[in-house]
């Protein structure tokens, strides 16, 4: 019986010369290139690297238990943030999302966190960081990204939905508040079978944020089971966005 690198591995093999129409008006094609062990704090994991046409940036999929060909796959996208993946900026709540998400995961029997470099709501880092200079001036998240030229949310997830359909992902179940994440994948064919709600409990810091994401951008946040948080005199001005 193959074990689960036996089939990452030949996935990578199968795609060394993979080509195809792709997805989305981009015309977005993924292929596996690399796949290895990858032990962390919140569990044993496959981390497996994609190449694309679009952008060539390397996004990954941190595997956890054989996903390969199943069914209602419980699936969290992530997508960069430097500053709060990296360096723990209370501008968003990106990290904790993404370590939450991995921890739940890592409990599960299996799942998958996938890894999208799109950082700033795929606008960059260098705007994402013109983008806080407004939000230091009084703008909201959303209406910094409007100031500057983009639209609230220029992510795309076409990627994604190659990089689960490479992966043989039948249907998953998502890990999102984000209505626009399934809305995406379910139009490029990937078959959403339930939602799983990705709340984390507000802070000081992001409370705005978080109500932010609630009233401009539809996410799916319930406030009134959150404790209230007394509002600082300078309150700080947050973005990010993740979900």
């Amino acid at each position: 019986m193959s074990t689960l690198d036996d089939k990452l591995n030949d996935l990578v093999a199968r795609d060394r010369d993979h080509e195809c129409h792709g997805f989305g008006p981009d015309q977005v094609c993924v292929r596996i290139v690399a796949v290895a062990k990858l032990p962390s704090r919140f569990g044993d994991f496959r981390i497996v690297a994609f190449w694309n046409n679009r952008d060539q940036k390397d996004h990954i999929a941190i595997v956890h238990g054989d996903v390969i060909g199943g069914e209602d796959v419980p699936t969290r996208m992530h997508s960069e943030c430097l500053t709060g993946d990296v360096i723990g900026s209370l501008r968003c709540d990106c990290r904790d999302q993404l370590e939450t998400a991995l921890k739940r995961i890592g409990e599960l029997e299996r799942g998958v966190v996938l890894y999208l470099r799109q950082e700033g709501r795929g606008i960059g880092l260098a705007n994402k960081i013109r983008a806080y200079e407004l939000q230091d001036r009084g703008l909201d998240t959303v209406e910094a990204n409007l100031a500057l030229g983009f639209r609230d949310d220029e992510r795309d997830y076409a990627v994604a939905a190659h990089m689960l359909l490479s992966l043989g992902i039948g249907s998953i179940q998502l890990m999102t508040n984000n209505p626009e994440k399934i809305s995406q994948l379910e139009q490029y064919g990937v078959r959403v079978t339930s939602r799983l709600p990705h709340l984390l409990p507000p802070n000081a810091h992001n409370r705005f944020y978080l109500e932010t994401k609630a009233r401009r951008s539809g996410h799916f946040i319930d406030f009134s089971g959150m404790p209230h948080i007394q509002e600082q005199s300078d309150p700080v001005i947050i973005d990010g966005m993740n979900d």
